[in-house]
């Protein structure tokens, strides 16, 4: 067995700030992270547009007040706004805290950090690195992980999370390379394993995105929070979905239509391309249900809406955003220098997750404890995002909601003793639950059933949703559950049997899938990303409140907690 102080699950973002900080802060404590990538590829790599902090290096009349007012106004008036004061307080001390790590943000002429504008920010406040911002912290966080002898436990797949008596006490995993099974026990666990965008068919997140973190979590008697807010980005490239940053429109692109039109105009006149991301999404929705979409042969009535360049110029495309320019040259072979690139929504980011609280410690129910467990970034909800998130928030709770956790990590795992852990038992579990995967001899194939749960959540759970359509979905999916008792694998063998591997992620993003489901079926309004037709007023009195739901094979049950409001009352969301 295994033993270390803290075991982290996720080398993304938050994961890695938390460690780093851990290890700052107590050098002498034995920290690892495992993920089932290497961390470089972890999907905070991907993170293109930046991260918001109130510099005031383009904008000197901006503030931590202004930063958290658009965050609770983006939100819909559902993010926990405690959480939020300290997201936008902490922020420009952790943009500092990472230029001195080694990260290289794009600069101002005079050498200053640059800031360019993004959707639902009222001032120019976001720090950014090109379009790669993502890929520039990241990069820096591992290496700085190799410099406090962080162990890193790459390619493991951790298969459960290990959950007595309401303490965390490690995990069992297993080494994807040659199947080798372990049981790791810890003093603190820390999940931070990100979103779950592959249980729909269209997504910018990449193949490991499914939701394990959730789905163990879960299935160990953990509520999960606000499960029904899913963000649709507005510009994903079609028809790969690959995301088009935001950082596209921060500096000045158009969203045009069959007409030729800006037609965000008519649904939020005052930012126009530049409105929240439910809010752009929703109108690029409706224009293609009116007919003013655009074929391949430029005709109207067609999927997709242009996200135009052109007028930026090459000199701006290529030195901001060169990474989008790339993207849209290596998938579809346009130059959209001078042709504009095909967009429509793709499935994006998770608001809810694992509930904690403003120091990473999960919560077992309303006002409860899971002794021993934390979570930060996409897996967890310290809800700072509510029902919709605004861009380059996200790099910002990483860090922030990151590195306080680590550093309550640290404080818990003073004088605690490591916990005693029935090894054998959890090994031979996994063992069974591994060979009776391999020994089932079903119908179906993973690929084919993972589809048609994936086209499923996608038309059932969608930019904009009613009763009957999630009641179809949500017994769609239970049927496909229900199936995938009787799917086969070929690969029996134990070498890197990748196909093993997205058998146990089909389970966690089915699980995941029907939570997100109920959760939205059971939430009778319009907030945020959660747009109902059926009920298409936000209403206060009823639903200004967290959603909890708990797992179990039997079915799933909902709570709510309240939301915390501290700063500014709810009103009307307009822009």
């Amino acid at each position: 067995m295994l033993e270390h102080d803290v075991i982290i699950v996720g080398g993304g973002l938050a994961g890695c700030r938390a460690a780093v900080e851990i290890a700052r802060t107590h050098p002498s404590l034995n920290i690892a992270i495992v993920a089932k990538t290497h961390p470089i590829r972890s999907h905070s790599v991907a993170a293109q547009g930046g991260i918001a902090a109130t510099l005031k290096n383009i904008d000197e009349s901006d503030s931590w007040e202004a930063h958290a007012f658009d965050t609770v106004k983006g939100s819909d008036y559902l993010a926990d706004q405690d959480a939020v004061e300290i997201l936008a307080k902490e922020a420009p001390d952790v943009i500092i805290d990472l230029e001195h790590l080694g990260v290289l943000f794009s600069r101002l002429p005079d050498g200053r950090i640059a800031q360019r504008a993004f959707g639902g920010h009222s001032h120019n406040r976001t720090c950014y690195a090109a379009d790669k911002t993502g890929h520039a912290i990241l990069h820096e966080l591992v290496n700085n992980l190799r410099r406090y002898g962080v162990q890193i436990y790459d390619e493991w797949y951790v298969l459960r999370l290990i959950l007595e008596d309401g303490q965390a006490k490690g995990v069992v995993m297993f080494r994807i390379n040659d199947g080798q099974l372990t049981v790791v026990r810890a003093k603190a666990v820390m999940f931070a394993t990100g979103g779950y965008g592959r249980a729909f068919n269209t997504t910018s997140n990449d193949y490991a995105s499914t939701g394990d973190g959730l789905a163990m979590s879960a299935m160990a008697g953990v509520p999960l929070q606000d499960m029904e807010f899913v963000q649709f980005h507005p510009t994903g490239l079609y028809p790969v979905g690959v995301l088009i940053s935001e950082a596209v429109r921060g500096e000045g692109a158009y969203l045009i239509n069959s007409n030729g039109e800006r037609f965000m105009a008519t649904y939020a006149p005052s930012r126009m391309e530049l409105a929240p991301r439910d809010i752009t999404s929703r109108a690029i929705t409706l224009e293609l249900r009116a007919g003013r979409g655009i074929n391949p042969d430029g005709t109207a009535g067609g999927p997709y809406i242009y996200l135009d360049l052109r007028h930026l110029g090459r000199e701006k495309i290529m030195s901001r955003i060169p990474f989008c320019w790339e993207e849209a040259h290596r998938l579809l072979g346009i130059d959209a220098v001078v042709e504009p690139m095909p967009v429509r929504p793709t499935v994006h980011y998770s608001m809810g997750g694992i509930p904690t609280n403003i120091d990473g410690q999960v919560l077992s129910g309303i006002d409860s404890f899971v002794d021993g467990l934390f979570a930060a970034g996409e897996a967890a909800c310290v809800s700072v995002h509510g029902a919709n998130r605004l861009g380059s928030n996200s790099l910002l709770e990483c860090v922030v909601y990151g590195k306080r956790t680590g550093a309550a990590i640290a404080q818990f795992v003073q004088n605690r003793k490591l916990p005693t852990i029935d090894e054998q038992r959890y090994l031979k579990e996994a063992q069974g639950q591994l060979q009776g995967l391999l020994d089932q001899s079903g119908d179906y194939r993973i690929a084919q059933l993972r589809q048609e749960f994936q086209d499923a959540m996608t038309a059932h759970c969608g930019v904009f949703r009613t009763d009957s359509i999630m009641q179809e979905g949500l017994s769609q999916i239970q049927e496909l559950q229900n199936r995938y008792q009787r799917i086969y694998l070929d690969d029996k063998g134990k070498c890197w049997n990748t196909e093993l591997i997205e058998a146990l992620e089909l389970k966690n993003i089915m699980i995941v899938g029907n939570m997100i489901l109920t959760s939205a079926l059971n939430r009778q309004e319009s907030r945020g990303a959660h747009s109902r037709e059926d009920y298409p007023q936000r209403n206060d009195e009823s639903f200004l409140k967290h959603t909890l739901a708990y797992y179990s094979p039997a079915g799933i049950d909902l709570a709510y907690r309240p939301v915390k409001i501290t700063l500014f009352e709810p009103q009307e969301r307009k822009y």
